[in-house]
């Protein structure tokens, strides 16, 4: 499956629906969740298929481990640069770079990296000025699926998470 890939992976609208999110107050942290359709299983899946994961996601350090440990998806992170810890959100490299150092990358394994989200001015910049290999999830209502720029031109489009590890497969492919 995809030997040799990377999946770097926002959480908001990409693996959690945003629109489940219960907060302990306005803007606060997140206390619960659901799963958008199909990511719980997909991710499991790309797990068990042995892909390393990494979440690289804005927001509260105490939110995201409330809503992957109610949807049983804590484990499957081999690393996490979250924003709240980095210091910085996306599309600020220093947000791929602590996915990267955490999981002990260098400049040469760039190639092997996809990050996956579901905004264009935030996931897809970044992972574009990074250098790394950009898929939109184009799923969520909340956010813009049509590029403004060149920057915010994803190198792929999926439409929900069970496209991912096709997509995964294909990229390995190319790779070998």
């Amino acid at each position: 499956m995809a030997d040799g890939l990377i999946l770097f992976t926002d959480i908001g609208d990409t693996i959690i629906d945003e629109g489940t999110e219960v907060r302990d107050v306005p803007g606060g942290v997140v206390r619960r969740a659901g799963c958008i359709p199909g990511a719980r299983e997909t991710m499991l899946s790309l797990h068990r298929q042995g892909m390393t994961i990494a979440m690289v996601a804005d927001g509260l350090v105490q939110s995201f481990a409330n809503t992957m440990a109610q949807n049983g998806l804590a484990h499957i992170f081999a690393a996490k640069a979250i924003s709240e810890e980095v210091g910085a959100e996306k599309p600020s490299p220093l947000m791929f770079r602590a996915a990267m150092d955490r999981l002990g990358l260098t400049e040469a394994d760039k190639g092997r990296i996809v990050m996956v989200g579901n905004n264009l001015a935030k996931d897809i910049v970044g992972a574009n000025r990074f250098g790394i290999c950009s898929v939109l999830l184009a799923w969520s209502p909340r956010y813009r699926h049509v590029p403004e720029n060149a920057e915010e031109t994803p190198d792929y489009t999926i439409f929900s998470p069970e496209e991912l590890p096709a997509l995964l497969e294909r990229l390995g492919r190319a790779r070998d």
